[in-house]
């Protein structure tokens, strides 16, 4: 079944894809690697963006805290990934408490005792209490080996029930309000695969940042039809939107699709970033190559991508 949200339906289709390009302007591009890893941060760089209201400027595409990063018994390979990421100059690392069950957070963590500085860290809680939020948070602060977390998230709240959950009197929020009063997270977001669950999320508190599936496919994202007024809330409210699932764990690759196709839909869309996860270290050198190359898709070549991952 094709994708309903194509931006042609609606007047909001200059000022929205207006904001995505906008949000590019960050370096001029990327420089062709002629240096040892030692230099590289140096001598290359990736367009960035600006992560809405944290006025942190994001490398688009981002290291994710799945793959091999969550794998028991892969410490050494998803050190070595995390570490050339940020060579690369990756400066934005999403992880989660459910990774693995605290692997990918504990690996990470063994990068972030040398170089927090250099990273802006995000993480997720799936207890949408307050008391186990608060437990989350000091298990993931333990495991990561720092002492705040610059972005902390509500994990997979994908319907209503989750959000009263969460907004509750003894929900996670007020666990997010009081960490953030005491200095431990920076900025607060949510998480789901439905724009509508996002929005609705977003029209009941004011979230620093939204993570949400985008990709030509539809795999893994729900109410796709209310991507217009989502993006249309995030550009209005300055929240940074991350995307993630841009190859819906391979199946728009496995539907005709290449790397680079989904990554220039995807960030062709209103967002600061996306976050991949990865298996092999050589795929991060190709992804820093397809943010170095990314290039902003029109109405008609998003339609043109929908249509093959649909066909």
């Amino acid at each position: 079944m094709m994708s309903t949200y194509k931006f042609g339906r609606r007047h909001l289709l200059k000022s929205t894809l207006a904001g995505a390009a906008g949000m590019s302007l960050g370096t001029s591009g990327c420089q062709k690697q002629s240096a040892p890893a030692s230099a590289e941060r140096k001598t290359r760089s990736m367009p960035t963006r600006r992560l809405g209201r944290t006025g942190h400027h994001v490398t688009i595409f981002s290291l994710g805290g799945q793959s091999t990063i969550e794998q028991p018994g892969k410490e050494d390979e998803a050190v070595a990934i995390i570490n050339r990421a940020m060579d690369l100059g990756v400066n934005y690392v999403d992880t989660a408490e459910r990774y693995g069950r605290g692997i990918s957070e504990s690996y990470l963590g063994k990068v972030m005792k040398e170089r927090r500085k250099e990273i802006f860290l995000a993480t997720k809680s799936h207890d949408y209490s307050y008391d186990g939020t608060m437990r989350n948070c000091e298990a993931s602060l333990k495991r990561l080996q720092t002492d705040y977390l610059d972005l902390y998230q509500h994990h997979a709240i994908n319907d209503v029930e989750s959000l009263d959950q969460i907004v509750g009197r003894d929900g996670a929020l007020r666990a997010f309000e009081k960490l953030h009063d005491e200095g431990v997270i920076r900025y607060k977001g949510i998480t789901g695969h439905s724009p509508r669950i996002m929005l609705e999320g977003l029209n009941r508190y004011d979230y620093d940042c939204v993570l949400i599936s985008v990709n030509p496919a539809n795999v893994n994202m729900e109410h796709a039809e209310d991507m217009i007024q989502f993006f249309s809330a995030t550009l209005e409210r300055d929240v940074g939107v991350i995307g993630m699932k841009v190859v819906g764990r391979g199946e728009v690759l496995n539907r005709g699709l290449t790397m680079k196709q989904a990554f220039d839909y995807t960030l062709s869309f209103p967002m600061a970033t996306a976050v991949i996860g990865i298996t092999e270290l050589w795929q991060l050198d190709e992804n820093v190559k397809w943010a170095c190359e990314f290039e902003q898709l029109s109405e008609e070549q998003r339609v043109e991508l929908e249509h093959i991952a649909h066909s």
